[in-house]
């Protein structure tokens, strides 16, 4: 948007610097003079065309500014009136003309001479002008109606005109805006410019006219309710001194709770104190709120009611066994507590840390748990929690200040022995406002949580008698202090038959409920849930199978509302595809056929165990070994460990000594975009690299998983229980694990153990021996070189030995 042309013209005026004050052209503006070189100048432009230039100093403190002190935009204006004081100061009115930009100052007899170029513009209004000139026109109406200390009619008045310079100066002298704001309106020069600049500071006043009227109104009105109330307080007081009732009746009351509230000795004298703090105070004043709230707080929380426990062990065993299947070893523990609370009459509270992946039932066994000893229940998530103040609270000097969610949680259970779950303790954080694991560590610790401190109670409480249940999905996010703390029971993944049993004695049910059917509408064969299981969920838990039944009972719903309630059907594994779509896992090997360089690795996930295909090829080069499928840095040590070992075997595998100089083996784990790390996939690395290098094919009918060391020895992994689950559920019923895990066994269920064929290995040798589908050849090695080897490839000793 432009104005016009610009043209320019320089002239010598004497020059005035003016404090608190900025100029603008056709503005009429009375000051007075009364610095000597300020009255020689003026009386040197009195005595010619009675222009002088006027510009604003920096710092109005300054007597004699120098000329670096005084802004070099200012205002060439015309002395109109003149009137000398008896005190020796001028009284002048003046008009400004034009702005004018400084080239030079002089000194001329005692006053500032200065040489100013001055430009102007050719007006050329256009609609786009016009329109800028409309827009500002309004909004400075805006402006003039929020803005009390201007008047509305006088200030409309004078901004009606059509020239777009005169407009833009008379609205910027009449905005109440700081000196350098309005210096920097002064400073553009171009009419078309300063339209936009003044449109976008009169949007700004608005606002702030705007936010000063809303808190003005906000203020007010909570004055006159706080007069108000203080006036119905004295009311009230009067009518009830009338009736005898005295003033005290409220803090009576309160004195009574305190001594009704069971509270510890030292925590009654706080109170009882608080109590007399509060008598003490005005009954508006924002101390005696604090003080109020603060005392509400330590009636609010149980001090001596408890819930009336069961300790009947054949009714919690029989209450267990109906809200969950399986997890024995869970049940025996909390068996054992009930037990124990028998026998002993105080014992200190329990806690426990529930580990496993995602819906194996985690949460849901904490209520139950509740449910079986007759406690209150209360879940405070931890997830995403990063401020040590959710745990132990704020202390009452913070405006808005809580207890902690412990205390909070104690209120809502309302009784002082409850089961309380601390959900996802493995997702806490920390920053910058403290650790919050870290004040978990006084709450998990019976030997400490009998007198726990909350910041804003400032007073003992005692967690001894509360029931804590933690959960999490992995441990090695979970300080180990905290760990030390705590008594760990792992949930691991269920097995296929657990999951059937679990759909038809829990899922089905609650997804009928829940879609408003009954029996006679749905009735779902063991084979169709097989085949959801199978084909339409892969997961440790049952959360996603719940969720496909749940699919299948709307779309039957759906018919009932069509058909009538008489409409059944039976879910069959023939027509679940015709409700939930194609099947989304096929049901068949981790692979099609054996292949030379493939090899079905087992891992461990936090949502369970799965299949990690890995990939090896061999490429002419000069011996690089390149790893893709975004593996971790101990993944990475594993396969470089395996290249080692197959190098150092090299003659044993039917290789040359110095292979390795003319190939280049890439090794890739597909899924790529997920990171995976671990040294368990040491020997199915080494396997796919030994198979590729010799081009016997892997089985491809069999899993492993195992951490390989350089002289070929296979070490223990964790996670096996998931891992043969993982196995059992791709279609893999041979697996090769390391010897030094048989003894984890025990964990694994005795149908899983017998529907697989286990082999348990001590070396890397024993591993190809199995894995391969053919035996490799074996090289004469002569007798120099046989010493720098490792052991024989099998021998009597260190065969193989398999479960089946």
């Amino acid at each position: 948007m432009t104005a016009g042309k610009e043209k320019f013209e320089t002239r010598k005026v004497p020059m005035m610097p003016i404090r608190d004050v900025v100029i603008f052209p056709f503005m009429m503006t009375p000051f007075v003079v009364g610095r000597e070189s300020s009255v020689r100048a003026l009386e040197e432009a009195l005595g010619s065309d009675k222009k002088i230039f006027l510009a604003t100093q920096h710092d109005a403190s300054v007597d004699e500014p120098k000329a670096s002190e005084i802004y070099q935009v200012g205002t060439v204006v015309n002395i109109v009136q003149s009137l000398k004081l008896p005190d020796g100061n001028i009284k002048v009115l003046v008009e400004g003309i034009e702005r004018g930009k400084v080239l030079q100052i002089t000194d001329a007899e005692g006053y500032m001479q200065a040489t100013v170029r001055l430009a102007r513009y050719a007006i050329e209004t256009n609609a786009q002008i016009e329109q800028s000139m409309q827009r500002v026109t309004s909004l400075f109406e805006q402006y003039v109606k929020l803005c009390q200390s201007l008047n509305y009619e006088t200030m409309i008045a004078a901004v009606r005109m059509e020239d777009p310079a005169k407009l833009t100066d008379t609205i910027a002298a009449n905005l109440q805006l700081s000196i350098e704001e309005k210096q920097e309106l002064l400073e553009v020069f171009d009419p078309a410019e300063r339209l936009t600049r003044i449109a976008d500071v009169l949007d700004i006043e608005i606002e702030k006219l705007n936010m000063d009227r809303t808190i003005q109104s906000r203020v007010k009105r909570q004055m006159e309710r706080a007069q108000k109330e203080y006036y119905l307080n004295e009311k009230i007081k009067a009518i009830q001194k009338e009736l005898g009732r005295g003033e005290k009746s409220e803090f009576d009351e309160l004195k009574k709770k305190i001594e009704a509230a069971g509270m510890p000795k030292d925590v009654r004298d706080k109170a009882i104190q608080e109590l007399k703090k509060l008598e003490a105070m005005p009954p508006m004043s924002a101390e005696s709120t604090v003080s109020r709230n603060y005392l509400d707080w330590l009636l609010a929380v149980p001090w001596k009611k408890r819930s009336k426990e069961i300790r009947n062990i054949s009714r919690a065993e029989r209450v267990l066994n109906e809200d969950h299947y399986g997890l024995e070893k869970i049940k025996e523990r909390i068996l054992e507590f009930l037990a124990v609370r028998q026998l002993v009459k105080n014992p200190k509270g329990s806690i426990l840390c529930f580990v496993g992946p995602p819906g194996v039932g985690k949460t849901s066994l904490g209520m139950s748990i509740a449910k079986a000893t007759g406690r209150k229940f209360v879940r405070m998530s931890l997830g995403g929690v990063r401020d040590e103040a959710e745990i132990r609270g704020h202390r009452r000097t913070y405006i808005g200040a809580l207890p902690g969610q412990i205390i909070q949680m104690m209120k809502k259970a309302g009784t002082k022995n409850p089961v309380f779950m601390l959900d996802e303790v493995d997702k806490m954080s920390m920053d910058f406002r403290g650790d919050p694991s870290a004040a978990l560590l006084e709450v998990l610790d019976p030997e400490q949580n009998y007198m726990f401190v909350d910041h804003y109670l400032d007073v003992e409480y005692d967690l001894s008698q509360v029931f804590f249940v933690a959960t999490a999905n992995v441990l090695h996010t979970v300080p180990p202090a905290l760990q030390d703390r705590m008594e760990v029971l792992r949930l691991h993944g269920y097995t296929e038959p657990e999951k059937v049993e679990i759909a038809k004695q829990f899922l089905v049910k609650k997804q009928l409920e829940q879609a408003g059917l009954n029996e006679k509408n749905i009735k779902f064969t063991d084979d169709a849930i097989i085949n959801l299981i199978r084909h339409y969920t892969r997961e440790a838990g049952v959360r996603n199978l719940e969720r496909e039944i749940g699919n299948i009972c709307r779309k039957i719903a759906r018919r009932v509302v069509k058909e009538g309630a008489s409409f059944s059907v039976t879910v069959t594994p023939d027509n679940v595809n015709d409700f939930l779509g194609v099947i989304k896992f096929r049901d068949t090997l981790a692979h099609e056929k054996s292949e030379v360089g493939l090899v079905s690795g087992l891992a461990w996930t936090e949502v369970g165990g799965s299949i990690l295909s890995t990939e090896a090829t061999v490429v002419d080069g000069k011996g690089k070994l390149t790893l893709t499928g975004k593996l971790g840095d101990v993944m990475q040590e594993s396969a470089h460990a395996a290249m080692s070992y197959i190098r150092s075997r090299a003659q044993r595998l039917g290789l040359t000594r110095d292979f390795y100089r003319n190939f280049d083996i890439h090794v890739h784990v597909p899924e790529g975009a997920i990171p995976k790390d671990g040294p368990s996939a040491g020997i199915t690395i080494a396997t796919a690299i030994a198979s590729a290098l010799s081009k016997v094919p892997v089985r491809r009918d069999i899993a492993m998983t195992g951490e390989i060391t350089l002289r070929g020895k296979v070490l223990p992994i964790g996670g096996l229980k998931e891992k043969l689950l993982a196995a059992h559920r791709a279609g893999l019923f041979e697996v090769i694990l390391p010897r030094d895990n048989e003894k984890d066994l025990a964990e694994v269920p005795e149908n899983l153990r017998n529907a697989m064929k286990l082999h348990f290995v001590d070396t890397m040798d024993q591993v190809l021996a199995i894995a391969l589908e053919q035996a490799l050849p074996v090289v004469e090695i002569p007798a120099d070189a046989s010493q720098a080897l490792a052991p024989p490839l099998t021998g009597p000793s260190d065969a193989p030995s398999a479960h089946q």
